[in-house]
């Protein structure tokens, strides 16, 4: 029979963000000498760790006086950092316009047309064949006729990586007595900035591995088609460090995929494609490593937004197509 815990009746949604469970994979990786934990970050409300940056990020911002009731919320986003503003625009009354591209998932921009936000859709590719830029400058457009906007800027803006300093990093720190290496995903940098350097105060030895995508041009690998939201982008996001790195493991989409039905499939883990880059990426590893390892890794997104990507088999089939005629 299952024991439960009471729990105290909570005030705001907010407090359900952070103090996500940390998992052992032994199913996934088992036996005793490579150990491996995943902080199951899809567990908060928004479902995905990009909820930590929203509340952080809007909270210093409403603290310092820089967001005040007036104030309308712009981001260019692919979608979790877009839903998790989205809720937080909720909660706080805020208007949230979320600038996104046709390369967006349905259901990522169904959810946020739920959760309220105004929607700027860009159809004009850049001069790199992407979005990005375009993404860009339409927020800068927006920022010259919406009263009062404030862009969060999640590529240059400190607190992003202070979000995940203070979020999972320090959780991690208090959950592990022992850690010898960090792996984690980048897109915008701000997770595996923040929670490695809150990590290495306590793990001196701790070594760093980012894990990006292959296509993207963040380590100065050649631009690619990239299918897969959550992991890599077009350019170096400004929060990078890459001296904090100490090796970077590239990942492709139908790796990051046949990697997120393995975890359904040992653990019932229904994660998403960045979730799958990261386990693709201990499983290249594993053969180099010797002795006792324990590694932790981050877990960022729910696989039900997914559904028509990584869960799809015809998607699949056709990525596992691309790939090869790429290799």
């Amino acid at each position: 029979m299952i024991e439960l815990k009471e729990s105290p009746v909570i005030q705001s949604l907010t407090d359900c963000i952070g103090h996500t469970p940390l998992l052992r994979l032994n199913r996934l990786f088992p036996g005793d000498q490579v150990q491996v934990y995943g902080k199951l970050e899809f567990m908060n409300p928004g479902g995905s760790m990009k909820d930590r940056s929203a509340r952080f990020i809007l909270e210093e911002a409403i603290r310092t006086g820089a967001i005040h009731q007036d104030s309308h919320i712009i981001e260019s986003t692919s979608g979790n950092l877009g839903i998790a503003l989205a809720m937080m625009g909720r909660i706080y009354g805020l208007e949230v316009t979320c600038v996104v591209d046709p390369n967006i998932s349905q259901t990522n921009l169904k959810i946020m047309r739920q959760m309220g936000a105004n929607i700027e859709m860009v159809t004009a590719k850049d001069e790199h064949g992407g979005y990005l830029n375009t993404r860009i400058a339409t927020v800068k457009q927006l920022l010259r006729t919406i009263p009062h906007g404030y862009w969060i800027n999640q590529y240059a803006n400190e607190y992003n990586w202070k979000a995940h300093y203070y979020g999972a990093g320090e959780e991690i720190a208090k959950q592990m007595d022992q850690l010898d290496i960090l792996v984690a995903g980048i897109s915008t940098s701000g997770s595996i900035m923040g929670t490695s350097r809150r990590l290495r105060e306590k793990f001196p030895r701790l070594k760093v591995i980012g894990v990006d995508a292959v296509g993207s041009v963040i380590f100065g690998g050649p631009k690619g088609k990239r299918e897969l939201p959550g992991i890599g982008a077009s350019r170096v996001p400004e929060l990078l460090n890459r001296e904090e790195i100490d090796r970077v493991i590239h990942v492709n989409d139908y790796e990051s995929a046949m990697a997120c039905r393995e975890m359904v499939r040992t653990e019932g883990i229904f994660a998403g494609g960045s979730s799958g880059s990261v386990v693709a990426a201990i499983q290249k590893l594993l053969p180099e490593l010797r002795g006792t390892v324990r590694i932790a890794t981050l877990l960022p997104d729910r696989g039900d937004r997914y559904m028509d990507l990584v869960y799809d088999d015809e998607w699949l089939s056709s990525v596992k197509e691309r790939v090869s005629k790429e290799c």
